[in-house]
């Protein structure tokens, strides 16, 4: 017997279009019996019948709002509607829907989504009723590509995205050549073939990536660092030294460290310049200027100076201000051009490392063309920011090229405050839970927790939100931490407990609940938050107190996921993750065991063995998994282990 349902979509804006198109696929997926109609109007016909309402505009009570997202869902009687504060909010509904029927979505590509086979009838079934209206607690609630990627990673993140409530993306530098050949030259893993990417290759990697974002009305973030480079003929795509020598001219224009103007450990990325040079200044922002008129679907543009710390210019026009001073001369100066040329692009500036320490002399004048963005990188995430919401003391001075960077979270937000004295505009979190610090959590549940309540806490320390650097592939051993973060970005009144059940649920089953067990109980014994390297130059008593527990635990982790994997009907990437990550786990408690006893030998025996391991199962975990990342970090570990 056949069932149908009338879908009228709203308006003929393509993401909307998107969004219906999605909602029928799923649908039918779970009811293939289920007969879809479509039909296109301006507006709700409220004389009409049993219709599905897909959109957003006259007639919904939602009101319209560009960045803030926004749903209400209605369904009773065989009558119901989908709608946001916008398309892409729209989208985000039809997801949200989705769930609401059983659906899960619990990490990127296919093998990340549940979708139940059940009869849906929407005509007479009455335990097809939803009445929900909710509004994001953030307005910025994104990602950015880091790590090692290939195209379908990135692609399916994008896709990942509005089915968990996030609804940006942000593509680093003008040409993102680094993510793409770390993963298609396979650095990192030598039992892969280096397979080649070009420039050209990555160029339309890109413009395909901002269909992909642009088809789901996500924000569209872009470039960051690279403005120290590219505007004077040097590649910035990339965190490599530089092979051509520079000219004159280029050379001319680099920062002044220690009497000498050189690029900055040989890499351009990390080469600043000399900001009191009118020329510079001016040659740059006109190349922001020309780039957001060229690029007009980019949304967001990030304009950052140079990675790297201590590495400003020593001339003596550049000591008489901050380099705080200089960015936000050159704030200014680029949204009168932006200005000029009636461009509305919204402009990211970047409070990091040296420009931690505030301007003194100059401040924003526009505060509506401009986002901060804090980037606590060298913090530590052993605590949350709720813990500091007060500080104590003096923050170090401001001495060029001699500062040490604030690891304690307290002193980060203290210089968080003193910028927001002079700037109240939009802003948002830049922050690093799952870039390293997720490695030092081998069971997830510590790592989860901690980035699900710094992102409650947000609100607290006056931002609107967080862009994480991440590795796109951070899902091993489970999804749980991108998905706390999501929850808790939509609703800063979540509970972590509630969204941690759910998922260990959807993605396990009934023994979900055991398997969480389990891993909180590994999060709990092996940690490092406090550092690898403290804790292993120390010797501190849980590498070698806790390591035949988290064996025994290893062990049944091992024997449930080979009892799930030999049931072909509760197969799933999920449980053979697991099976991979058992080895993984008992090598590293080998390692850091053996390092606790001061036994280098075997430390270094093992650590190779693991390395070895993690290149061996590479092609089966890829999409869980970033091995060039994850070795990167075991070889931080390493650097301490190893001492003789």
């Amino acid at each position: 017997m056949y069932r149908r349902i009338l879908i009228g979509q709203l308006g003929q804006d393509p993401v909307i279009t998107f969004a219906v198109d999605e909602l029928a696929r799923y649908l039918k997926q779970m009811d293939h019996s289920l007969v879809i109609d479509r039909m296109l109007f301006d507006e709700v016909q409220p004389e009409m019948g049993h219709v599905l309402w897909v959109g957003f505009g006259k007639g919904l009570d939602v009101p319209f709002h560009q960045w803030d997202d926004e749903i209400a869902l209605t369904l009773d009687q065989g009558k119901g509607c989908i709608t946001g504060s916008n398309a892409r909010s729209v989208l985000i509904g039809v997801y949200r829907f989705l769930k609401e029927l059983g659906c899960s979505f619990l990490h990127p590509g296919k093998a990340g989504e549940r979708v139940p086979e059940k009869k849906l009838d929407f005509l007479s079934d009455p335990s097809l009723t939803i009445h929900l209206r909710e509004k994001a607690s953030y307005r910025h609630r994104g990602v950015c590509i880091e790590g090692a990627d290939s195209y379908e990673n990135i692609e399916e993140m994008i896709d990942f995205l509005p089915k968990v409530g996030l609804n940006e993306y942000y593509v680093q530098f003008m040409v993102p050549t680094e993510f793409f050949d770390r993963w298609y030259n396979h650095r990192n893993n030598p039992l892969l073939e280096p397979e080649g990417i070009d420039r050209e290759t990555v160029i339309g990697f890109t413009a395909s990536l901002e269909a992909e974002i642009k088809k789901r009305g996500l924000v569209y973030h872009k470039v960051g660092h690279g403005w120290t480079c590219e505007p004077f003929g040097i590649d910035g795509s990339g965190w490599f030294q530089q092979k051509e020598p520079l000219t004159e001219e280029q050379t001319s224009i680099l920062a002044e460290v220690g009497g000498k103007r050189e690029l900055w450990g040989g890499v351009p990325l990390n080469t600043n310049l000399c900001y009191s040079n009118d020329s510079v200044r001016g040659r740059i922002t006109d190349a922001i200027t020309r780039y957001a008129k060229e690029n007009p679907q980019v949304d967001i543009l990030h304009f950052w100076l140079a990675d790297g710390s201590n590495n400003h210019c020593e001339c003596e026009n550049c000591r008489k201000k901050r380099p705080a001073d200089w960015y936000v001369k050159m704030l200014n100066e680029l949204d009168e051009k932006m200005s000029a040329e009636g461009l509305s692009t919204r402009v990211v500036f970047l409070i990091y490392v040296d420009l931690l320490w505030e301007p003194v002399e100059y401040t924003i004048q526009n505060p509506d063309r401009f986002i901060l963005m804090f980037a606590p990188i060298t913090r530590n995430y052993g605590s949350n920011y709720s813990d500091y919401l007060t500080f104590e003391g003096e923050l170090p001075a401001y001495e060029r090229n001699h500062l040490e960077m604030p690891k304690s979270l307290a002193q980060n937000l203290e210089h968080l405050r003193r910028w927001q004295k002079q700037f109240q505009g939009d802003s948002f979190d830049y922050d690093y839970h799952l870039m390293w610090a997720h490695v030092s959590d081998f069971g997830y549940e510590r790592v989860s927790r901690n980035l699900f309540q710094d992102m409650k806490d947000l609100r607290k320390i006056g931002l609107n939100g967080m862009v994480s650097c991440q590795v796109q592939r951070c899902f091993f051993p489970t999804a749980l931490p991108l998905l706390a973060m999501a929850a808790a970005l939509w609703d800063e009144n979540a509970d972590f407990d509630q969204v941690a059940d759910a998922y260990y649920q959807d993605a396990f089953g009934p023994d979900g609940a055991r398997v969480r067990q389990i891993l909180t109980s590994i999060s709990n014994l092996f940690h490092l938050y406090e550092g690898p390297a403290r804790a292993i130059s120390e010797g501190h008593p849980a590498l070698c107190e806790n390591g035949d527990e988290v064996l025994k635990l290893a062990t049944e982790l091992r024997n449930l996921a080979a009892s799930h994997l030999g049931r072909q009907e509760q197969s799933s990437l999920d449980w053979s993750a697991l099976l991979v990550f058992v080895p993984y786990l008992q090598q590293l408690t080998h390692i850091l065991y053996a390092a606790g006893e001061k036994d280098i030998p075997k430390a270094k025996e093992t650590a190779a063995q693991l390395v070895a391991y993690l290149w061996e199962k590479e092609p089966e975990i890829q999409p869980l998994l970033d091995t060039h990342n994850t070795v990167n970090i075991l070889s931080l570990f390493s650097k301490y282990m190893f001492k003789e």
